[in-house]
C-alpha cells in the first residue's frame, strides 16, 4: 500500500547530453595558410632558378614593401654570386636603406641591366626585321624583272613600310578609265606580270584603292569612296579569277582621297595620288613591323 509515494519520491530526473560541436572545416585555415606559403616559396624559388639579378632586385622590394622587412630574401645574395656573374656583387640580403628599399647604386645597376636587356631586345627584333626586309625585296626583284620583261618597268614603283612591300600601279587611263573600275588591256598584263610572285609568297595581300584630291562628281559610283573600293576590288578579282590567288589570301580597302601619296599642292598629285597599291603584307608583331623601313635601308 506504501508503494506509490515512495515510488514518485524515488524517480531520478534524466540528463540529455549533448555531444560538443565539432567544426570539421577547421582544417581548411590551416591548409589554406600552407598552399599560400608554399606559392611564396615556388615564386622565390623560380626567380632564382632565373638567375636574373633585376628581378630579384624587384621582387624583393615588392617583398619588403609588402612585408615591412628584408628576411623574405636571405642568402639571395650568395644564390646570385655562384651562379650569374651579371650579379655585379649585390648584396640583395644587406636590405640598404629604410624597410629595405634599394640605394642609389642597386638601383642604377638594376636600371643599367633592363637597358642592356631592353637593347639587346631591340637588337634582335632588328635582325628579325632584316631578314623580313631581305625577303620582300627578293620579292620586289622577281616583279620588277617580270614587269621589264613584258616592257612595262615604269608601270609600277616599290616602297617597304610597316605593312610590308607596297607596289604602286599609277591607276592612269591605261589602267582604268575615268569613273570605272573595269581594268583595261594594260592594266591586266600588269597584274598578270606580277600575279605568279604574289601566288608564290606566303604572305597575304591587301590592295587598297585610293583617287586623287580632285571633288569631280562621280556618275557611276556615289562618291570616290565607292569607286576607289571598286577599283581594288576589281584588282583582287582578276588576281584571283586568272592568277589563282587564294581568295582568303585577299583583302580590298577603298580610302578615296584620304591617304595622299604626295601633297595635294604638287601639280602631279592629281595623276600620282590615283593609284592602287597591291601590299606584301608582313607577318611581323607590329613593334618589329615597325622596324622594317630602317632594316631595309639598312639591307641596300
Amino acid at each position: 500500500m506504501s508503494g506509490g509515494g515512495g515510488h514518485g519520491g524515488g524517480r531520478k530526473k534524466k540528463h540529455e547530453e549533448h555531444e560538443e560541436h565539432v567544426n570539421h572545416e577547421r582544417w581548411l585555415v590551416s591548409y589554406s595558410d600552407m598552399m599560400t606559403l608554399l606559392m611564396v616559396l615556388f615564386l622565390v624559388l623560380f626567380a632564382m632558378s632565373n638567375v636574373d639579378s633585376t628581378k630579384v632586385i624587384l621582387l624583393q622590394e615588392g617583398f619588403n614593401q609588402a612585408f615591412g622587412t628584408n628576411a623574405v630574401l636571405q642568402g639571395s645574395s650568395s644564390v646570385l654570386q655562384d651562379n650569374s656573374s651579371d650579379s655585379a656583387g649585390i648584396d640583395m640580403a644587406a636590405g640598404s636603406g629604410p624597410a629595405g628599399q634599394m640605394t642609389a647604386q642597386e638601383k642604377q645597376i638594376a636600371q643599367e641591366a633592363v637597358n642592356a636587356a631592353d637593347l639587346a631586345k631591340a637588337q634582335s627584333r632588328m635582325t628579325v626585321a632584316e631578314a623580313e626586309a631581305q625577303n620582300l625585296k627578293d620579292a620586289q626583284k622577281k616583279i620588277t624583272a617580270a614587269l621589264k620583261k613584258d616592257g612595262l618597268a615604269g608601270d609600277a614603283s616599290f616602297t617597304i613600310d610597316q605593312r610590308g612591300l607596297v607596289v604602286t600601279v599609277i591607276t592612269n587611263s591605261v589602267v582604268f578609265t575615268g569613273d570605272s573600275a573595269i581594268l583595261r588591256p594594260v592594266g591586266q598584263k600588269i597584274l598578270s606580270a606580277v600575279g605568279p610572285t604574289l601566288k608564290a609568297l606566303p604572305n597575304d595581300i591587301e590592295v587598297d584603292g585610293h583617287t586623287n584630291q580632285l571633288r569631280v562628281p562621280t556618275v557611276n559610283y556615289p562618291s570616290a569612296w565607292e569607286l576607289s573600293t571598286a577599283r581594288a576590288s576589281a584588282v583582287v578579282r582578276y588576281l584571283i579569277d586568272t592568277q589563282g590567288m587564294p581568295a582568303n589570301r585577299m583583302e580590298a580597302a577603298g580610302f578615296a582621297g584620304t591617304r595622299p601619296l604626295i601633297s595635294p599642292r604638287d601639280p602631279r598629285s592629281v595623276r600620282l595620288n590615283r593609284r592602287v597599291e597591291i601590299i606584301v603584307l608582313s607577318g611581323l608583331p607590329d613593334d618589329t613591323a615597325s622596324l622594317l623601313p630602317t632594316a631595309a635601308k639598312a639591307t641596300d
